[in-house]
């Protein structure tokens, strides 16, 4: 089932941890009730007309998730405020910083939904949660900034700042059970080099493979994507889409490049870079060579795995 709708994918976890955290934070995943807002939600952030700028917010340009690296600017400004408030004499200083702060977390948001819309139902969830204690942090220093002014009453803002860096918090440790439990981001092809031999692999002979038709081979557990081109060259990519690990040999193959059928990522046959996101990282590719007596066999460049 594809995990656009399914519910037996990535994040899942059993209810067994004997840590009542963990057991917690996991439950968020398996919280179906949340699917009643996943949906128009995701319908209205695929909907912004956002054009290349889409790609550049999923971290295309850098080759990783970006929202992580714009939530660094709110979260260190709303910590140094909290720092200056521990302080006497400081007043300006912090509400200077808080507004940083609310400045800086719209384009974090806005990084954090485009990726969001794209994940896992698992994984939707708990961003759900994830938003919406960044989304009471927000509120909560927006006031507090307000209190700041000239007519504001400077202890309520104080306890407001505090109360902010809590909810901000608690989406961080949510943000870090995304990335690091749920797998929200990670490359889901990255892990290619550590599972293969090094050295030459037969994936078949050349006649099995059909010319421009994408065939799935096995090599051990790692899948593999091979396509063979009507003048006879032959590209081998790895088939798990290193966004959310989607069949890419189901996917379509136009003008050299295949389109993952879960969420879109395209990725160009000949080198495996990325020419459309949701994915940031690109495919691994083999090396191919074909025996003489027909047998195509490749080689994962940087197999970290020996043979001996």
């Amino acid at each position: 089932m594809s995990p656009r709708t399914g519910n037996g994918s990535a994040g899942s976890r059993g209810a067994g941890s004997e840590n009542p955290l963990l057991r917690f934070l996991d439950a968020l995943g398996r919280q179906e009730r949340l699917d009643v807002l996943s949906g128009p939600v995701r319908q209205a952030v695929q909907a912004l007309p956002l054009g290349r700028a889409r790609d550049v917010l999923h971290g295309l340009p850098i080759g990783h998730p970006l929202h992580p690296a714009l939530v660094q600017a709110p979260l260190g400004a709303w910590l140094s405020a909290a720092v200056l408030d521990c302080l006497p004499g400081n007043r300006r200083g912090a509400r200077v910083l808080i507004g940083m702060g609310l400045l800086t977390a719209a384009p974090a948001a806005l990084a954090g939904w485009v990726d969001w819309a794209e994940q896992h139902p698992q994984q939707k969830r708990t961003g759900l949660v994830h938003a919406a204690s960044v989304s009471t942090a927000v509120a909560l220093y927006a006031r507090s900034w307000t209190h700041r002014g000239p007519h504001g009453h400077p202890v309520r803002a104080r306890a407001l700042g505090f109360a902010g860096l809590g909810a901000v918090g608690f989406g961080a440790l949510l943000g870090g059970h995304l990335a690091y439990r749920q797998a929200a981001g990670s490359d889901k092809a990255g892990a290619l080099a550590f599972e293969l031999d090094d050295g030459w692999h037969a994936v078949g002979r050349t006649e099995s493979f059909p010319a421009g038709t994408a065939v799935r081979r096995q090599l051990g557990e790692a899948a593999v994507l091979v396509f063979r081109e009507d003048d006879g060259r032959i590209h081998v990519l790895a088939d798990r889409c290193s966004h959310l690990a989607g069949p890419l040999s189901e996917g379509r193959i136009v003008d050299g490049c295949v389109e993952c059928p879960w969420h879109g990522s395209v990725f160009r046959l000949s080198d495996g870079a990325n020419v459309r996101g949701p994915a940031t990282a690109p495919q691994p590719v083999f090396d191919t060579r074909v025996t003489d007596d027909g047998m195509v066999q490749v080689r994962l460049p940087g197999a970290a795995r020996s043979s001996d």
